[in-house]
C-alpha cells in the first residue's frame, strides 16, 4: 500500500510544479529574435530546387510515389466552389461538400510542387500555376462551418473583413512552399503569380493576425484555455512568415507575436502532458507544437532546442503512446477518435527531439509505405519525412503499452493488466469537467477493453455539421451524459459548464488493482437534489472491472444506470447480463456483467443512427450501437450500485 500511496503522492506534487512560464516568448528580446532569425534570403531549410545534389538525399521511394501520383493530376481541372455550396451550413447543416473540394485542391498543389521539386523538368509547372491561381481567387480559404454565426455572414465569407482560421493558415502554407520551390518557374511564366501570392497571404493571414484580435489565441471568456487551433495555426503562420515576408523588421514581429500565442497555449498546459481534446486531436495539439519549434530551429541554427528539455514538453509529446488502447485503438473521451491515424515520422522525430527512444518506436510502429500524396495538412511533415529515411526505416518498432497512466490535470487514468501487452483488460475513466475543449457531458465515464477490442465503449464524436458547435450541440445524442457510461439520478442528466465536474478525486494503482475514485455529484444540476454520489472505477488485474456507485440524496427519484457497447447484449438470467463481444480479429467471447437483480431491471436498446452526425459513428463502429440500461426499481435515498464485468 505504500508504494500505491507514494505514486499518488508524486502525482499530485507533479501536478503542482510551477512550470516555467513563457517558455518561448520568454527567452529572447524582439532584437535577440532578430539577429537569430537567418534572413529570408539565406533560409534554407530544404534544398531548393537548383540543388540537385541535396534533392539526392530524399527518399526516392517517396518522390518516385509522389511523381506517379501527380501524373494523374496534370489534366486536373480545377474547381471553383460555388456560393451555394458554402451556403449549405446553413441551409442544411452540411460542411463536407465544401470541405471536401477545398481539401482536394490544397492535396493536388501540394502534390504536384514535390513532383516538380524532384523531377525538375517543367512538366507540372503550369497545373501548379493554375493552382495556384485558382486557390488565390477562392473567396474564402477557410471552410463555411468556421465562419461567425450571425446575419452578416449567413454561410457567406465578407471578403472586405479577413480573418484566421485553420484551413485559411494551412492554405497560406502550401503557397508559401510553392513560392519557396518552384518562385523561378513561376517567374520565367509570369511575375505575377509569386506576387499574387504574397498579396494574398499578407491580406488573408499576416494583417489580420497581426492587427485583430483572434479567440483562438487567448484563454476564452470563460477561461478556458486554448486548444490544437492555436498551434495548428501558429505553425502554418510560422512556416508562411518565415518563407515570404521579405521585410525583416515585419518578419520578426510577426515571429515574436507568434511566440506570445504559443505561450498561452503552453503555459496553463497541464504539467503531466494530458491532451483533454484526446489522442485523435494530438496530433494537431501537442504535435503542432513541435512543428513551431522544429521549425523555428530551422530558422534560428537550433536556437529553440532548449525547449525539448522542458519535463512539460516531454510529457506533451508521450501522451500519445501513454494514452494508446492497442494497435488501432486510442482514448476516445470527447471528440476524439477510437481509431486516429498516426502521423508516424512526425512522431519518431518528436521523440528523437526528446531523446525517448520508446515514443521513436512508436512512432516507427505505424510506418507506411510512401502514399504519394501530400495530404490535406501540415505540408511541412513531408518535406521533413523525406530526409529521415534512413533512420526513421531502420529503427525498431515497439508499442510501449505502460500497465499505467495517470493524468491529474485533465483527471484521466488509464490501466492494464500487464505492461507491453494488449492481453486481458484494459480500463480507462476520467474525472475533470463539463468545459473542456470539443467536451461532451462525461464525468464518470470509463471504458472496458479486452485484448485489445471494445467491450464497453465512449461513442465519442460523429460528423462534424453546423449543429455541433453551437448552442444545439447537447441536443446531439452522443455528446450526453445518458449515453455515456454515466447515470441519469434524478430524471437528470449532467449539464455543460466548468462547475459541472468531479471533486475529491483520488487514483492509485499498485500490481493487483488500478482505482479511480471520484465524487461526481456537482456534475449534476442542483434539481436532481444529489448530496454525494462517489463513484469508484478498478481495476482488478487479471480477473475483473468493478464500478460501485455509493451515494445519498435529498429525495429518491428514479436512477438508470447507462453502459454503452458496440455489440448485442441481453440477459440470460436475473443478476447477469451478457455482452456478445465479437471483435474483428479476435475470438468472439461472453462478457457477464454482474448486478443485483433485486435492485435493478436491464433492458438493452439498439441507437438508430439515422442523423447526418450519425454517419461519422457508422464509420467507426458500424451500425452497431446498443445502450444497456439498468433502471433501480425502488429507489432509495442513501444506496449503493455496483456492477462487475468480466469474461465469462
Amino acid at each position: 500500500m505504500k508504494k500505491t500511496m507514494l505514486f499518488l503522492a508524486v502525482s499530485l506534487v507533479s501536478l503542482q510544479i510551477t512550470a516555467q512560464q513563457n517558455l518561448l516568448s520568454g527567452k529572447y528580446s524582439t532584437q535577440q529574435l532578430q539577429e537569430l532569425l537567418i534572413p529570408i534570403a539565406n533560409f534554407t531549410p530544404f534544398p531548393r530546387i537548383t540543388d540537385r545534389a541535396g534533392w539526392t538525399k530524399a527518399s526516392t521511394a517517396m518522390m518516385q510515389a509522389t511523381v506517379k501520383q501527380a501524373e494523374s493530376y496534370l489534366t486536373y481541372q480545377w474547381p471553383s466552389i460555388p456560393a451555394t455550396t458554402s451556403l449549405l451550413i446553413e441551409r442544411t447543416g452540411d460542411r463536407e461538400k465544401y470541405e471536401r473540394v477545398s481539401f482536394e485542391k490544397r492535396n493536388v498543389l501540394g502534390t504536384l510542387v514535390l513532383a516538380e521539386v524532384f523531377e525538375n523538368k517543367g512538366r507540372f509547372t503550369d497545373a501548379i500555376i493554375n493552382g495556384i491561381w485558382s486557390i488565390c481567387e477562392e473567396s474564402f480559404w477557410g471552410v463555411p462551418a468556421h465562419l461567425p454565426r450571425n446575419k452578416e455572414y449567413s454561410g457567406l465569407m465578407d471578403v472586405s473583413q479577413p480573418f484566421v482560421e485553420l484551413f485559411s493558415a494551412e492554405t497560406a502554407t502550401f503557397l508559401a512552399w510553392a513560392d519557396y520551390f518552384v518562385g523561378d518557374k513561376l517567374d520565367a511564366v509570369s511575375p505575377q503569380i509569386r506576387k499574387r501570392i504574397y498579396y494574398e497571404t499578407n491580406n488573408r493571414i499576416f494583417q489580420p493576425l497581426m492587427n485583430k484580435p483572434h479567440g483562438w489565441m487567448a484563454a476564452s471568456a470563460n477561461g478556458r484555455p486554448p486548444n490544437n487551433w492555436n498551434p495548428w495555426i501558429c505553425s502554418n503562420w510560422l512556416n508562411a512568415a518565415l518563407l515570404l515576408e521579405k521585410d525583416a523588421t515585419k518578419r520578426t514581429n510577426m515571429i515574436a507575436k507568434l511566440l506570445t500565442v504559443l505561450d498561452a497555449f503552453v503555459n496553463p498546459y497541464p504539467q503531466d502532458g494530458g491532451c483533454d481534446e484526446g489522442p485523435g486531436y494530438w496530433g494537431a495539439a501537442a504535435a503542432s507544437l513541435y512543428d513551431n519549434i522544429s521549425m523555428l530551429n530551422l530558422a534560428t541554427n537550433n536556437a529553440f532546442s532548449y525547449v525539448y528539455d522542458n519535463e512539460k514538453i516531454k510529457n506533451m509529446a508521450r501522451f500519445i503512446y501513454r494514452a494508446q488502447i492497442s494497435e488501432n485503438y486510442f482514448l476516445d473521451f470527447a471528440d476524439a477518435d477510437p481509431q486516429p491515424g498516426m502521423a508516424a515520422s512526425m512522431i519518431y522525430r518528436f521523440g528523437e527531439a526528446i531523446r525517448d527512444t520508446s515514443m521513436m518506436q512508436f512512432g516507427a510502429f505505424y510506418r507506411k509505405p510512401a502514399s504519394g500524396q501530400a495530404g490535406r495538412f501540415h505540408y511541412f511533415r513531408n518535406l521533413f519525412e523525406l530526409f529521415m529515411q534512413d533512420a526513421f526505416q531502420q529503427s525498431a518498432q515497439r508499442l510501449p503499452l505502460p500497465a499505467d497512466a495517470w493524468f491529474p490535470g485533465i483527471q484521466v487514468m488509464i490501466a492494464r493488466d500487464k505492461q507491453g501487452t494488449t492481453a486481458g483488460l484494459f480500463v480507462a475513466a476520467q474525472g475533470g469537467h463539463n468545459d473542456e475543449s470539443h467536451n461532451h457531458n462525461d464525468v464518470g465515464n470509463y471504458i472496458v477493453y479486452y485484448n485489445g477490442a471494445p467491450v464497453l465503449i465512449d461513442v465519442g464524436r460523429g460528423t462534424y455539421t453546423r449543429k455541433t458547435f453551437s448552442d444545439k450541440r447537447y441536443e446531439i445524442w452522443f455528446n450526453c451524459s445518458d449515453y455515456h457510461n454515466t447515470p441519469t439520478i434524478n430524471g437528470a442528466n449532467q449539464l455543460p459548464g466548468a462547475q459541472y465536474k468531479a471533486n475529491q478525486v483520488a487514483y492509485t494503482t499498485n500490481k493487483t488493482f488500478a482505482e479511480l475514485s471520484l465524487n461526481i455529484a456537482a456534475a449534476y444540476p442542483e434539481q436532481a437534489g444529489i448530496t454525494s454520489w462517489q463513484r469508484a472505477v478498478r481495476l482488478n488485474r487479471g480477473k475483473n472491472v468493478v464500478v460501485k456507485d455509493l451515494f445519498t440524496l435529498k429525495t429518491a427519484g428514479p436512477i438508470t444506470e447507462h453502459l454503452m457497447t458496440c455489440y448485442p447484449a441481453e440477459v440470460i438470467k436475473p443478476g447477469e447480463l451478457v455482452i456478445h463481444y465479437q471483435p474483428k480479429n479476435g475470438q468472439p467471447k461472453d462478457f457477464v456483467i454482474q448486478y443485483n437483480a433485486r435492485q435493478m431491471q436491464p433492458t438493452v436498446e439498439k441507437v438508430a443512427l439515422t442523423s447526418m452526425e450519425d454517419k461519422g459513428v457508422q464509420e467507426k463502429w458500424g451500425d452497431n450501437i446498443y445502450r444497456i440500461n439498468f433502471a433501480v426499481t425502488a429507489p432509495k435515498a442513501n444506496d449503493a450500485i455496483q456492477l462487475m464485468i468480466a469474461p465469462k
